[in-house]
């Protein structure tokens, strides 16, 4: 493991007192190094604590105790023609989901009852496909108006590539925030999907800042990548200052590509959640789609790390349910943030 500096204004002497001099320099605003996150991956599980104590006093920093709620609706579900090996939605998948063209708005007015409802702080609408089509695009501009009006929550829509154009057309419409997930680093990704590349996803985010819209992007952990892959992708998301960073634990779905991968343990994936809290140090880092396979009965110590989690099922598979997540959030002591 890379030897970190101590910092001598700590009082600590274990092995855990380089994990707080770390997050002693990101709160001054160090970026993370490359050999750093390396490290954190590396940590041996003894430091676990220790390194969640110096990710937690970072997340503090910047959020509190508050947790961000965030419910999404599967508005436009299967039909893609991307090959992406994760995906139960893909070309590829013969995943048994049910496929359905695009929602109508009092469907997706529906789905944003139920987030408020919930306490959303954020109402994530995604469609599947590579892009949006034309008549996609209009709907979605038609409706997102009118939901700004009748709900007090922050607006995401995950429509998949996006240029320029449209991009500044969601944002004159009221999107707040768009989601194009890297997924992984720009090595791997040719492992996972070839009918895109990594930098049609990067052009995305670019257009997406240019618009003056938020920047949601994050990952899907245990796909067969190495350790620097992870802290490629986070070092990425970092140098983009992206506003919110889900974090996927792979749910090696049968009839994939990706069906019978296993890779991961409880205590890997909370380092994983400590590197990206100390790469992107202020964003809301969301535990995603996974983290009741994997983090099992440690998800509650996720939240030291991060700050966001979803309520209620994902694309296509089940979360837990909601009172389940609210009990764990009162069990910590922390509490459902007020607004988005």
């Amino acid at each position: 493991m890379t030897k970190l500096e101590e910092n001598p204004c700590l009082p600590a002497t274990g092995p855990g007192g380089q994990w707080h001099a770390l997050a002693d320099r990101v709160l001054e605003g160090q970026a993370l190094s490359c050999d750093e996150g390396l490290a954190v991956l590396a940590a041996d599980d003894r430091e676990l604590l220790d390194l969640l104590a110096a990710a937690y006093r970072v997340r503090h920093r910047w959020f509190g105790n508050r947790v961000e709620v965030n419910f999404l609706v599967n508005a436009k579900c299967g039909g893609c023609g991307e090959d992406c090996g994760y995906c139960s939605q893909s070309r590829v998948s013969s995943a048994e989901i049910t496929p359905h063209g695009l929602v109508g708005p009092e469907e997706i007015f529906a789905g944003a009852r139920t987030a408020a409802q919930r306490l959303a702080g954020t109402y994530c609408i995604v469609l599947s496909g590579r892009e949006p089509l034309r008549r996609e695009l209009e709907m979605l501009l038609e409706v997102v108006p009118r939901l700004k009006a009748a709900f007090a929550m922050r607006l995401c829509v995950s429509p998949g590539l996006l240029g320029a154009r449209d991009a500044e057309r969601l944002k004159a419409a009221g999107v707040d925030r768009i989601n194009h997930n890297l997924n992984t680093s720009r090595r791997f990704y040719p492992r996972i999907c070839t009918t895109h590349g990594y930098q049609d996803r990067l052009d995305t985010l670019r257009a997406v800042r240019l618009a003056g819209m938020e920047i949601c992007s994050g990952g899907i952990i245990g796909m067969g990548e190495e350790d620097r892959d992870v802290v490629d992708l986070a070092l990425e998301l970092g140098g983009l200052a992206a506003e919110a960073v889900p974090i996927n634990f792979l749910q090696p779905i049968p009839g994939t590509p990706l069906a019978g991968t296993w890779r991961l343990n409880p205590r890997y994936c909370l380092k994983v959640l400590c590197l990206f809290r100390l790469a992107v140090p202020r964003c809301e880092l969301r535990i995603a789609a996974g983290r009741e396979m994997h983090l099992r009965e440690l998800q509650p110590l996720g939240l030291y790390a991060a700050n966001s989690i979803f309520v209620g099922d994902y694309l296509t598979t089940p979360g837990q349910p909601p009172e389940a997540d609210y009990r764990m959030i009162e069990a910590l002591g922390f509490e459902v943030a007020a607004d988005g």
